[in-house]
């Protein structure tokens, strides 16, 4: 099968998350662990759904959605790095990241409209 980057760099970034998750658990930090687990793991399933989508219409709702999945977890990663759970330097780690998939799913979404 050929590459995908995208499909790619939201499995690294998924397993970048479940570490991060593993870490909170471990601070007994469960809500956010827990919210930050589901949407930075959804990024990906959601790619791996438009991948396997049917017709255009789904491949590009899925990959909405997959974008939205990520602005959340922009959304947790700030809130983790503001309260303390997350160090600067394992925010900017994550973030760096995740603004590479926004960037290529925006695109990617563009590029699918009709």
């Amino acid at each position: 099968m050929k590459e995908n980057l995208i499909v790619e760099k939201s499995y690294k970034f998924a397993l970048m998350i479940i570490k991060l998750g593993k870490k909170l658990i471990a601070q007994n930090e469960y809500v956010l662990s827990r919210q930050i687990l589901k949407s930075g793991t959804s990024i990906g399933a959601n790619i791996e759904e438009a991948v396997g989508g049917i017709s255009k219409k789904e491949f590009r709702a899925k990959m909405s959605i997959s974008y939205k999945e990520a602005r959340e977890t922009h959304y947790w990663l700030r809130l983790l790095k503001d309260s303390g759970y997350i160090t600067i330097n394992e925010f900017n780690e994550l973030e760096k990241e995740l603004s590479s998939i926004l960037r290529i799913l925006y695109k990617i979404i563009e590029s699918s409209k009709e």
